[in-house]
């Protein structure tokens, strides 16, 4: 979480109220929002008033040079100056800092219309812990939304992010949303960047919050200068944070398919060689089909290794099956099966060492030997992978006692 040094807020005077006053804090990241800061709140503003609600405007401040803290007193609204950079840096900063019992968070480039928060509201009133705006069901009007990003990037990232995490969210990036403020404890973020906004959705859904989706419009900002977003940078940074954040996607199941792929064809092969088409298939193939496992059975290892160091850091929420993970596939049993592996690997070493010993330690047919080679390799290396793996995540499941 933001460190007190990462933070300073001003004068509490200028919240107008205390925290047991405010039902809602809208808190915008800013950084050089001189030319539309005003206009948002002066619409944040005119929604407190005609809503009735009690409020506070909190602009998260991210070292803008161009007078936008200045700008944003003057409109009435808290400064908090958040020194480390960074999208998710900036909003972190403002959250912490708000004192609403549920807080919206919006840009400052006038592309969202804060004079429309009432849907955010009701729902948040009738407690959903999260309140995502979908601008594919609101309306994107023309300009606002670049042609990669709303054909390619926001829908490929959205479909990918309900796939691995069945988060039931259309618009994963949409940079108006409301949340409690509780909640948002709850979700631990650390993301600094853009990626925020995905980690938001996914620690929500992974810890089984009540996620709601509401219409909104998004028009083309108001601003002259480009927008902080990269396309390729930014998009990219998504994507990597789905695929770290999912071990299944990344390791697991990649990993489950070559296991099962190579053990398969070794098996078709650990006889003799095997015709299809008119194409034989004999010990190279058998020794391609063994790497194959053995990267497989990495992968596997890779995804247990990866869950179990999350859980443990509070990145994942802790699975029902964690427990049974470290009572039934805990070090003692994992030492036995790999030393299992390993003793069968030597014996059929030693098969093979008896035939060329039967010839005189002569020379060998590989077509016959590599048959007990490979498979005897494979078992020797995959029982010594299985016991060093066993103490690893014995280590990392340390905490757990």
């Amino acid at each position: 979480m933001t460190s007190p040094a990462d933070t300073r807020a001003s004068d509490p005077a200028e919240s107008g109220g205390t925290a047991g006053e405010i039902e809602l804090s809208v808190v915008m990241p800013c950084l050089d929002e001189a030319e539309t800061l005003a206009t948002c709140i002066e619409k944040i503003q005119r929604f407190f008033e005609r809503s009735g609600v009690s409020g506070e405007i909190v602009v998260a401040d991210n070292g803008s040079t161009d007078g936008s803290q200045q700008i944003a007193r003057d409109g009435g609204a808290r400064v908090v100056a958040v020194e480390r950079r960074g999208y998710g840096s900036a909003l972190r900063g403002g959250i912490e800092a708000a004192r609403g019992r549920f807080v919206v968070m919006g840009d400052a480039d006038d592309s969202y219309d804060f004079l429309a928060l009432d849907d955010f509201l009701r729902e948040l009133r009738a407690g959903r812990d999260l309140v995502m705006g979908n601008r594919f069901r609101g309306g994107i009007e023309p300009g606002a939304m670049p042609f990669l990003h709303r054909y390619l990037g926001n829908p490929v990232l959205s479909l990918i992010g309900r796939v691995f995490f069945r988060a039931g969210v259309g618009d994963f990036h949409c940079g108006l949303r409301g949340f409690r403020k509780d909640a948002f404890a709850r979700m631990k973020l650390r993301s600094t960047g853009m990626e925020f906004a995905s980690e938001m959705v996914i620690k929500s859904t992974l810890l089984g919050l009540d996620i709601a989706e509401v219409p909104t419009t998004l028009r083309p900002d108001g601003r002259t200068r480009p927008p902080h977003l990269r396309t390729w940078r930014d998009g990219w940074r998504h994507l990597r944070f789905m695929l770290l954040f999912s071990p299944r996607w990344l390791f697991l199941i990649p990993g489950v398919l070559a296991f099962v792929v190579g053990a398969t064809i070794s098996a078709a092969l650990v006889r003799g060689p095997v015709v299809i088409s008119g194409i034989e298939f004999d010990i190279q193939t058998l020794y391609a089909a063994s790497m194959l496992c053995l990267v497989g059975f990495q992968l596997i290892v890779f995804a247990l290794f990866t869950k179990a160091f999350a859980v443990t850091e509070g990145f994942h929420p802790r699975p029902q099956y964690y427990d049974w993970l470290y009572d039934y596939v805990n070090l003692e049993t994992g030492v036995a099966a790999g030393l299992v592996m390993f003793a069968m690997g030597i014996a059929l070493l030693l098969i093979a060492i008896a035939g060329w010993g039967a010839l005189d330690f002569g020379a060998l047919d590989p077509r016959e030997t590599m048959r007990q080679v490979v498979p005897g390799g494979l078992l020797m290396t995959l029982g010594v992978q299985t016991i060093y793996s066993s103490f690893f995540l014995s280590i990392l499941g340390l905490e757990r006692d």
